[in-house]
């Protein structure tokens, strides 16, 4: 796809693809967790992580992670970025939407699902303060005042358990402190993007209840123009703030309980969809096209709103040895979006229409009228002598119902289609996981976990777009079971470096896709099962001036859940293929090689391949380029031997940060890179529906005050402005939606 930018702005891209790959080469790393700009330290810092669910050194944990530090964070989102600032910011994590900011759609080593429903079944789990947040809608929680985010890659199904196959993101949030303090930022920047962020946390009843409030505000001005309507700034702009308060009970040394609340509120705009903003016969955008113009007849009704509430409470007691957790959650969400999907205006018989062909208009909503989760979670974990365990169990409950709406958008946008799904998850699980040091450098583990799911789905169209009337309720129930597992080993090389394998099972319960606006059947794809097999090094080198980790995996899903979005209509159908296949390497660093310059790098190649020989789908209802054979079946085409959607070849990020001292503070200097290699949007592979690449680069320069207790700077994000393609809609015309363009900015921040 050729980027829309200006001839300076490529060859910056150029200068920063050769300085990532020069760095790569010369044994750089991803994104680590590293401080965000440089601290004056010769040594790499300890990295702790709790991917099994206790405390360790990330360099002891035989699985693939990569933590990203609370700081680092802060810049990659500082012009107001959502949960997608994260893609390729970490080897083989890949983030997408083509909902707007919130439901994002991960992937790890190439498995996701391009399902947009809003009961879309994911393999990529995400867990934040220990809480599983399952529907994809509580996926958009808003990042501030994160202490830590943990991507860890390959099934995680013995303690994390059902719908882990590719992996889980974790995020952690800062907790209460018993000593007062917080902090306070703002930003401002292009297109009026407006970040206001704070906490503060302190003692309440010294050495018994603590606790920190945060809060989030985030605003950006509507920037694109609508030519159709001649209405300048029309859209692209939202309004988003959340909150968290969190208590901290200590009444004693064996007790504590941790009781937290949060609460987001969100008006802005769904995804711009763009009309045949794609060239036929290539990935190239047409000519003249421009990111900040569209041409819709729909678009003054586009709206999204989203709120999303919860409440936990963790408690612990030690008994003098064993620690019994439990961790109790309720999630909550409300959801209204609404958007022009054919994204033009008119139609080939109702002229005028464009731009280009517009065979028929397309203006949808859905919606989450009612959503609740609760989960339970009862650990109890302990060590004796040489065997370190963790013993469990979990019950999780969700309840949804989804409204979806057509609109006769020729007729002024009046309603012409409605239907709703009702959908209720029960799912419980027994757990244990346990490490056993043989000898003093060597050390095996495993564990097992028993899932056991159940739903139960009804499906009613009430009024029909098209003419087919009502029909419903349709329902399913399909419940399954499986034993997932992992067996794991670490050698100590020496006290800096250590080897390590890794045999993991995965699972992701069945699904249900009953999208009944336009069709007249529901779907159902049945469980999905990973093997993986991967194997590592994790170390300190030259001295703790480098840190570094490296791995090779293996994968083979068999029934591998995929989901046949669009074609000659605007629903999802779920199928299985027999077995999906996966295999690459990943890479992370970080390295300090003098006072003050921090440098970290990451770099992942995944190969992935669908094998059943049986498998086809139709392809798009656009008029694009199909690459795949004819399936058995007329209008259909074979997809054995397809890669997955939207699973690059190639991910790799770099950064580098600097400080000088200037008084008693110091000026610094960060950059920080992302790549992604060339994607295929859909199941089936097409000329037009694919990215080349994309490419975005970070660049923030400022002061800061002694003790870092203030900050300035000045910040850049996608500072060459590559524009390039981030997803497509199929079933109308050659349409597609893209990343954000450059914006500049200024920030100051203050820690008390």
């Amino acid at each position: 796809m050729k980027n829309w930018t200006s001839r300076r702005s490529a060859l910056a891209s150029g200068a920063a693809v050769s300085a990532f790959l020069i760095a790569s080469a010369g044994g750089g790393a991803p994104a680590c967790a590293a401080d965000a700009p440089a601290a004056n330290s010769s040594e790499v810092a300890e990295v702790i992580v709790t991917a099994q669910k206790r405390s360790e050194n990330i360099n002891d944990v035989p699985v693939s992670v990569t933590a990203i530090s609370g700081e680092k964070l802060d810049v990659i989102r500082s012009s107001g970025g959502d949960i997608r600032v994260l893609s390729a910011r970490v080897p083989s994590v890949l983030l997408e939407s083509s909902f707007g900011r919130t439901f994002p759609r991960p992937y790890i080593r190439g498995l996701g699902n391009t399902d947009f429903d809003l009961n879309a079944s994911q393999p990529v789990s995400f867990v934040y303060d220990e809480v599983v947040l399952e529907n994809p809608i509580l996926k958009g929680l808003p990042l501030f005042d994160i202490d830590q985010v943990e991507a860890l890659r390959g099934p995680q199904g013995t303690l994390f358990g059902r719908n882990t196959p590719a992996g889980v993101l974790k995020f952690d949030s800062a907790k209460p402190t018993q000593t007062f303090g917080g902090y306070a930022q703002a930003s401002y920047g292009t297109y009026g993007t407006t970040n206001l962020e704070g906490a503060v946390s302190g003692p309440i009843m010294p050495g018994v209840l603590a606790g920190r409030f945060s809060a989030l505000y985030q605003h950006r001005d509507d920037w694109i123009d609508n030519t159709f309507t001649h209405q300048n700034n029309a859209t692209g702009g939202y309004d988003e703030y959340a909150l968290r308060g969190q208590l901290l009970f200590t009444p004693n040394e064996q007790f504590t309980a941790l009781a937290g609340a949060h609460y987001m509120h969100l008006d802005g705009t769904p995804q711009i969809f763009r009309a045949n903003i794609i060239q036929p016969g290539s990935n190239d955008f047409v000519p003249g096209f421009e990111p900040d113009k569209i041409a819709q007849d729909a678009q003054p009704r586009s709206t999204q709103k989203v709120e999303l509430s919860g409440a936990n409470v963790k408690m612990t007691y030690d008994f003098g040895g064993p620690v019994l957790t439990s961790i109790t959650a309720y999630e909550h969400a409300k959801v209204f979006s609404r958007g022009d999907i054919d994204g033009g205006f008119g139609a080939v018989f109702a002229p005028p229409s464009g731009p280009g062909l517009i065979p028929f208009p397309s203006e949808s909503a859905d919606g989450l009228p009612y959503h609740a989760q609760w989960s339970q979670e009862l650990r109890l974990a302990g060590a004796r002598d040489a065997l370190t365990y963790t013993l469990g169990a979990f019950y999780f409950f969700e309840d949804v119902k989804i409204d979806s709406f057509d609109y006769n958008t020729l007729a002024g946008g009046a309603e012409d289609g409605f239907a709703r799904q009702h959908q209720k998850t029960n799912a419980w699980a027994l757990f244990g996981n346990a490490d056993y040091k043989l000898m003093a450098d060597w050390t095996i583990g495993g564990g097992l976990r028993y899932s056991n799911d159940q739903k139960d789905f009804s499906a009613q169209r009430y009024i029909s777009p098209i003419g087919g009337g009502p029909i419903g309720p349709l329902t399913a129930n399909p419940s399954s079971d499986d034993v997932s597992f992992n067996v794991n080993t670490t050698y100590a090389l020496n006290q800096d470096v250590n080897l390590y394998a890794r045999i993991a099972k995965g699972y992701r319960a069945p699904s249900i896709q009953g999208r009944l606006l336009f069709g007249d059947t529901i779907s159902v794809a049945t469980k999905e099962t990973n093997m993986s097999y991967e194997a590592g090094v994790k170390g300190d080198f030259f001295e703790r001036k480098v840190r570094m980790d490296a791995d090779v995996f293996y994968y083979r899903v068999s029934d591998l859940q995929l989901t046949a979005v669009g074609g000659g209509a605007n629903f999802n159908r779920l199928i299985n293929a027999e077995h999906a296949d996966g295999y690459g390497f990943e890479f992370n660093a970080e390295a300090r090689p003098v006072d003050r310059l921090v440098l970290t790098a990451g770099l992942s190649y995944n190969h992935t391949r669908i094998d059943d020989p049986n498998l086809a789908t139709q392809p798009c209802g656009a008029p694009c380029t199909v690459l795949d054979p004819p399936g058995a079946l007329p209008g259909t085409v074979n997809i054995n031997g397809n890669s997955l959607p939207n699973a690059p070849r190639w991910v790799g990020n770099l950064t580098a940060g600097y400080s000088i001292p200037v008084g008693t503070g110091e000026i610094f200097a960060f950059t920080d890179w992302a790549y992604r290699s060339k994607v295929n949007f859909f199941l089936y592979e097409s000329t037009e529906f694919s990215s080349d690449y994309l490419l975005e680069g970070g660049l923030r320069i400022g002061y800061r005050a002694e003790a870092g207790k203030w900050e300035a700077a000045l910040f850049g994000r996608n500072i060459t402005n590559h524009i390039s393609l981030e997803g497509a809609i199929d079933f109308d015309n050659l349409t597609g939606f893209i990343n954000d363009p450059r914006t500049w900015g200024v920030e100051v921040k203050t820690i008390f």
